[in-house]
Parts: C-alpha cells; structure tokens; sequence
C-alpha cells in the first residue's frame, strides 16, 4: 500500500506541476500579450505626439512669420500716417492760399469795378 500511496502522490505531484507549468505558459502569454497590447498604445501615443509636435513647430513658424508680417504692416501704417499728416498739412496750407487768393481776387474785381466806373465817368467827361 506503501507503494501505491507514494504512487499516487507522485502522480498528483506530477500532475501539479503540469498545470502549474501549464497556468505558468498562459500567465506567461497573458503578460506577453498585455506587453504587446501597452507597446502598441505607446506607439500610437509616440505618434500622435510626433504629430502635435509636427504641428507646433508649424505653427512656430506661421505665428513668426505673421509676426514679422504684423510687424511690417505697422510700420507701414505709420508711414501711412506720416504721409497722411503732410497732406493734411498741405491741403490746410493751400486751402489758406486759395482764401488768400479768394480774398484778392475780390478786392482786385472791385478795383477793377471802381477804375472801370472811374474811367466810364472820364469818358463821359470827354
């Protein structure tokens, strides 16, 4: 009876270490598997940040050159200005001199007017 007992529990003990083996290959797989699951997420995380990075550095460039064109446009602007201040200046400078010559004009028609009643009143003299 001895040796069937020690038969017996050979045979168990074998057969624990079958399955242990067996549950060991499939931990083993499940752990291989779940590794392969997390590298493909981070790959697909590596990507999408090799894409906002793309993008950052696109729009590093499209912020820089719209600076600069902002830049331009400013200085631009104020030059605009500038000019635009000179005719002001200008137009109120010939609107004074139209004035003037408004002003001079009427004083030479009146004396044209008075030296032309003058010179009637002459004639008439004659």
């Amino acid at each position: 009876m001895d040796t069937v007992l020690i038969v017996v529990i050979a045979v168990v003990v074998v057969l624990l270490l079958v399955v242990a083996v067996v549950l060991g290959r499939r931990a083993r797989a499940r752990r291989q598997l779940e590794r392969e699951r997390l590298s493909e997420r981070a790959g697909g995380h590596r990507q999408e940040a090799e894409l906002h990075s793309s993008k950052v550095d696109e729009l590093t460039v499209e912020a820089e050159t719209k600076r600069s064109q902002a830049e331009e446009a400013g200085k631009e602007a104020e030059r605009a200005e500038r000019v635009a201040e000179q005719q002001r200046r200008r137009a109120d400078s010939l609107q004074e001199e139209s004035s003037r010559a408004t002003d001079q004009r009427e004083r030479e028609e009146t004396l044209a007017r008075r030296h032309g009643s003058q010179a009637d009143n002459l004639e008439e003299d004659l």
